[in-house]
């Protein structure tokens, strides 16, 4: 695998790793399965690029998509709390929403950002030569910020009775924590960093589409799994870490899948790699389980 391809891989694992952060949010922290991933990430990527095209600043329109996100995760949550539907059901109702909206966001199945400016390019040569380079270390400052903000807030007075909502409502309630409240913001937070992926993701391949979202949650359920997997932690800012390392080295066995001559994989086996990392991933825990109980055996 060259070295372009190792960096693209890269780049894009830096992407999808602020998004199993907004599904480690969703999922683990407030035990909340949440599809809507698959309509915030576009809906932040439509956003984002419909402003930039139009001539806005890209790092106002990055603020707005992370805005639009929060409010597409805040009405998965509403519909939960305020109207008692299913937590999946509540956000399969918003994501198939989100198709529309997007479209009419959009107005357009797709919006090209060619030549237009990004958050990358002051640091970009007018030959874009260094882009390779400059991009990911632009992605990794985000997500590392990213991850150091969650880190303190999960660390003070309402990160952690967010964290309590999550691990047992009813304790939470008793201690005056209103759950309700919690699952708002919480799932707002969540897809407000999942828009803020996809803001970024048009701005690296250069526009924006409608397909774009399709398998996001898949994608970040597997960077948690992988990451808890390798690095199994208690401690919050362990668990935040393996979830980025976890998405960085499910996009580089991927690219290394797809870029291996004696695989024989192409381009077009992109799902079948992606589900065959997936359901390796969810196994991964179970065997990792009994070779420690078939150690603890022989001992």
């Amino acid at each position: 695998m060259s070295m372009i391809a190792l960096m693209g891989a890269l780049e894009i694992g830096l992407v999808f790793a602020l998004v199993a952060l907004g599904v480690l949010i969703s999922f683990r922290i407030l035990n909340f399965p949440d599809l809507t991933a698959d309509g915030s990430f576009p809906l932040g990527g439509a956003v984002a690029a419909t402003l930039i095209a139009g001539g806005h600043d890209p790092y106002t329109a990055c603020l707005i998509a992370m805005i639009a996100g929060a409010a597409a995760g805040w009405c998965t949550a509403w519909l939960n709390v305020r109207l008692n539907i299913l937590q999946l059901l509540s956000s399969i109702l918003v994501m198939i929403a989100l198709y529309s909206i997007n479209l009419r966001i959009m107005d357009a199945p797709n919006v090209p950002l060619i030549g237009a400016p990004t958050v990358f390019s002051p640091l970009i040569g007018d030959d874009f030569e260094s882009a390779y380079l400059v991009q990911p270390a632009v992605l990794a400052a985000v997500v590392i910020a990213a991850k150091l903000l969650l880190d303190v807030f999960f660390a003070s007075q309402a990160g952690l009775a967010m964290r309590a909502t999550g691990a047992n409502p009813r304790m939470a309630r008793a201690q005056g924590i209103s759950t309700d409240r919690m699952t708002l913001a919480g799932m707002a937070l969540s897809n407000a960093l999942i828009a803020l992926a996809g803001a970024l993701y048009v701005q690296t391949q250069g526009g924006a589409d409608i397909s774009m979202g399709i398998g996001t949650i898949v994608v970040g359920l597997a960077a948690v799994i992988i990451g808890e997997t390798l690095i199994p932690a208690r401690t919050l800012w362990v668990v935040t870490l393996a979830t980025v390392l976890g998405a960085l080295l499910y996009r580089v066995m991927i690219a290394f899948a797809l870029n291996a001559e004696f695989i024989g994989l192409a381009a077009q086996d992109l799902n079948l790699v992606t589900a065959l990392l997936v359901g390796f991933a969810l196994v991964l825990p179970l065997l990792k389980a009994k070779a420690n109980a078939a150690r603890g055996r022989t001992a």
